[in-house]
């Protein structure tokens, strides 16, 4: 019998994990399923432009893993039982469970409402293609309406930042103030901060700092102060949590959800449980937890497939170089920050900003759209065959005798 691996979601994480896996592990002996709500693949990097209106093309999942090998599966996950190792999918056709050898947990995260009142109810999100739409949706009608409207990003970090900017430049009629509870982006070098306030000046964005939203109504939030701000739309960006489904399924998390995985991306509490990207509680090699980004979906993604590969195979596991480089802000289309980081996570002084900042990150995102739909290239062409202790390795062990399959790539 094949070893079973399933990949829930089909993010940046995911979608290389499983493309990986299936580049060096041999189809005779391993048989991977992807499973994800939504057929086509999310930029989430880019939801804030698809909100304000730009067109994005999303290639399908089923082009993207055409040719791989890959069996993807059109559901949502609303179970996880790592005990039994099944998964259960919702699907229109009433939905099944999927019975697994190896889970691959890549289910991302979604917008945090922190508690506050009236989040669920009146806010709208980018942390979904869905979510996304609906804010472009409801932006379109206020153009419709005529004379402009006030929208109010609630979030100072940087998905709040990118929006704010973003909706600024692309609806100019619209009146765009940015809610922070501190300082927007505080942690970016003092230079790079005074970039993008001239930026914010420059779109005619208001920066409401040290204001905390203390509930969200129809038409105007609450502030902790007791000041009422009116909104034709507010914009929660104020941070992102984990779905329960890891921990319902008892598997250890953190008091935000986050899987708790060792250096290789491994459950604590279960061995056959891999998770990856935002959903993996993970130390870089600077001892902080990584944060939730493409780079360390990437890095997460990468280390996991060494890991199952080496598990599997007898193979000495390779440990992935897991760092934190820096953050690419987009400010509008012609304009950005580039701010890296040192070894402690800390703003270095020098950043770079304006057109070039927005070229380079253009550059990434580009760079990740072609590594999505090409999930299985620049992988060894050699697959390897399952060793016969299959999954009971212990990691950093070898296996010198263990079989490989030569394949064209």
């Amino acid at each position: 019998m094949k070893h079973r691996i399933v990949v829930i979601g089909a993010g940046y994480a995911g979608t290389h994990a499983a493309g990986h896996l299936a580049r060096r592990l041999s189809p005779a002996d391993t048989a991977i399923t992807v499973v994800n709500a939504e057929p086509d693949f999310v930029e989430r990097l880019r939801l804030h432009q698809l909100a304000a209106g730009q067109d994005l093309p999303a290639p399908t999942l089923a082009d993207v893993f055409a040719g791989t090998g890959i069996r993807l599966r059109l559901g949502r996950v609303t179970t996880v039982d790592p005990e039994r190792g099944i998964v259960t999918v919702a699907d229109a056709d009433g939905g099944a469970e999927l019975a697994y050898d190896t889970l691959v947990y890549a289910l991302g995260s979604h917008v945090a409402d922190h508690g506050v009142p009236g989040v669920a109810e009146h806010a709208f999100d980018v942390t979904g293609r869905p979510s996304a739409l609906r804010l472009r949706e409801h932006l379109d009608g206020l153009g419709r309406r005529g004379g402009g409207g006030r929208v109010l990003v609630v979030g100072d970090g940087l998905t709040g930042i990118e929006t704010a900017t973003e909706i600024a430049e692309s609806r100019p009629a619209l009146s765009v103030a940015l809610i922070a509870d501190g300082e927007p982006a505080a942690r970016l070098s003092p230079g790079a901060r005074s970039h993008l306030r001239r930026a914010c000046d420059r779109l005619g964005i208001t920066v409401l700092e040290h204001t905390r939203v203390e509930a969200v109504e129809a038409t105007r939030v609450r502030c902790a102060d007791g000041t009422v701000l009116a909104s034709d739309a507010t914009v929660w960006t104020a941070g992102f949590t984990i779905d329960p489904i890891a921990a319902a399924g008892g598997l250890e998390v953190t008091d935000s959800g986050r899987i708790v995985v060792d250096r290789t991306m491994r459950s604590v509490s279960h061995p056959n449980v891999y998770a990856v990207g935002d959903s993996a509680y993970a130390l870089g090699d600077n001892g902080l937890p990584l944060p939730m980004s493409c780079a360390t979906a990437g890095y997460t993604g990468r280390q996991a497939t060494e890991a199952i590969v080496g598990h599997l195979t007898g193979r000495r596991i390779e440990h992935v170089k897991l760092s934190y480089a820096g953050n690419h802000i987009s400010l509008g289309r012609k304009d950005g920050i580039l701010q890296m980081v040192d070894d402690e996570a800390r703003a270095k002084p020098t950043y770079v900003a304006g057109r070039k900042a927005a070229r380079i990150k253009a550059g990434i995102l580009a760079m990740s759209r072609w590594a999505v739909s090409h999930p299985t290239f620049g992988m060894p062409t050699r697959r390897h065959r399952l060793a016969a202790t299959a999954g009971t390795a212990p990691a950093g062990s070898a296996a010198p005798d263990a079989a490989t399959e030569t394949t064209t790539a």
